[in-house]
């Protein structure tokens, strides 16, 4: 299964190689795909190399070959859905769009919908979109891939949806590697809340959220991890941890 930004790279390499017979810079995909920094698109690239759609020839980052392309749409999470989305990407190494006012995670959480009840009194099912990282940013995932029954008592107002923890990074805060967080939607939080922030408009984790000045700190709650600080412009609030699920 292929991530939306995955699936958008892997195209934008396949599109590139086959009109000009050259992979395109890493330049050129971190502007095709609107990330602001070259460290997603080597994560990204990682990301695909593993799944064995590309290879590196060399050791030199250009000199990439796509080996397969997904048999179905099936295999990706959330593909572009129509080919004007893919000619865009092969515009965007020209010059750069100004940017929205943010992103969401892998396009708009809201899509989870209000909890609906489940079987039993004082039960909802709460739509789990996919993994969340508890440790170094990986990129984040909106698909529903299943739904996970919540006491009534755990939701608050508005809309929440669920995520499965990946990492140890919060382990000091009881969340634990496998655990599922219960998230309520929110585009604003106070400092020490623990959140799930949408980094450079591609990653997402969990972590305590601490405001500095100008500046936001997305800090762990386990020593073996630093604390991140960004610019406010690189971070969007995409909810509020509210409950947790754990199973033993």
């Amino acid at each position: 299964m292929l991530t939306k930004k995955q699936y958008e790279l892997l195209m934008f390499i396949h599109e590139r190689v086959r009109e000009t017979g050259i992979p395109p810079s890493f330049d050129e995909m971190k502007d095709a795909l609107d990330l602001k920094s070259k460290s997603g698109i080597h994560r990204l690239i990682t990301a695909l190399e593993e799944r064995g759609f590309i290879k590196r020839l060399q050791k030199r980052a250009r000199a990439l070959e796509v080996v397969k392309l997904p048999e179905n749409l099936a295999d990706t999470l959330r593909p572009p859905t129509s080919r004007s989305q893919v000619q865009r990407l092969m515009h965007a190494a020209g010059p750069r769009s100004s940017r929205g006012e943010g992103a969401r995670i892998s396009g708009d959480t809201r899509s989870a919908g209000s909890p609906r009840r489940a079987d039993g009194e004082g039960a909802a099912s709460v739509a789990v979109l996919g993994r969340i990282a508890a440790g170094t940013p990986i990129e984040a995932l909106q698909n529903k891939v299943a739904e996970v029954p919540v006491p009534a008592s755990m939701l608050g107002r508005g809309d929440h949806y669920a995520l499965e923890v990946a990492g140890d990074s919060m382990i000091n805060a009881g969340i634990l590697d496998g655990d599922t967080v219960i998230i309520q939607q929110s585009d604003t939080a106070n400092t020490g809340e623990i959140v799930v922030a949408l980094v450079d408009q591609s990653e997402a984790t969990l972590k305590r959220l601490r405001r500095r000045g100008d500046s936001i700190a997305l800090e762990a709650a386990n020593p073996a991890y630093e604390t991140r600080l960004y610019g406010a412009d690189r971070v969007r609030i995409q909810g509020k941890l509210v409950g947790l699920i754990r199973r033993y």
